[in-house]
């Protein structure tokens, strides 16, 4: 034994792993055979196979006559996994799902002045951060991701501190980590009137940070404020 993990079991579903389509497709006559003295059946309506690879590569697997399908992503429990193994853009759909929380929870919780601070921490600890860290046991964190991390919970923590926009812009961590140019192509010139661009800044500003409108509102002619939350957006990573 070379200590390598053949395969992986969870209820009903099973992962044959390999480090060639030759072997894999040994392992797969062999699950096959033994599901058959069981009485049992592989369901090829639900297997494919993917590759783990940067290039394309073909892997074709059979199941008596049948193909499986070969696929560049696979969803499980929640959880993206890609051929290409890369973890920006799954970090940046958490980073997303947990705004979506934010939002939810801004008016009935984060700014609501009759619940405790106290108890707006164990919603964090309960709620937030369970759903920020979905599946980061796969993660491969770099210095960029974890920033846009520590942006998306100092977010809500500023806020639960009391802290304005323009403070907490101030405590965040280091913008030039997430800067990113496109955001600036998006949205226009930072010379510019802060309100040609507002509509835009506005709206990712809601979606990726959980900012209101009406905390923009306060800072509207600042634009020093303006060019720092721009540097705070992340960049939405292209999954290819």
């Amino acid at each position: 034994m070379d200590g390598r993990i053949g395969s992986l079991l969870f209820a009903d579903d099973v992962v044959l792993l390999a480090s060639s389509d030759r072997d894999l497709q040994l392992s797969l006559d062999r699950f096959a055979a033994e599901c058959k003295a069981a009485g049992m059946r592989i369901s090829t309506s639900k297997s494919e196979s993917m590759v783990l690879n940067r290039k394309r590569v073909e892997c074709t697997l059979r199941v008596g006559d049948e193909i499986l399908p070969q696929v560049e992503e696979f969803k499980y429990l929640g959880v993206m996994f890609t051929s290409e193994g890369r973890m920006e853009w799954k970090i940046d759909r958490r980073i997303g799902a947990v705004s979506a929380v934010m939002r939810t929870l801004h008016g009935s919780v984060v700014v609501k002045r009759e619940l405790s601070r106290k108890a707006k921490l164990s919603i964090y600890q309960s709620i937030f951060v369970p759903a920020l860290t979905y599946g980061h046991e796969l993660w491969v964190v770099t210095e960029r991701t974890r920033s846009w991390v520590q942006v998306a919970e100092m977010s809500f923590l500023h806020r639960v501190a009391g802290l304005s926009l323009r403070d907490r812009l101030g405590c965040l961590p280091d913008a030039s980590l997430v800067r990113c140019s496109g955001h600036v192509q998006l949205v226009g010139n930072l010379g510019e009137d802060p309100g040609h661009a507002g509509e835009t800044v506005s709206r990712l500003a809601w979606e990726r940070l959980g900012i209101p409108q009406e905390e923009l509102d306060e800072v509207a002619g600042e634009r020093e404020v303006w060019a720092s939350l721009l540097r705070l957006l992340p960049e939405r990573p292209d999954p290819r």
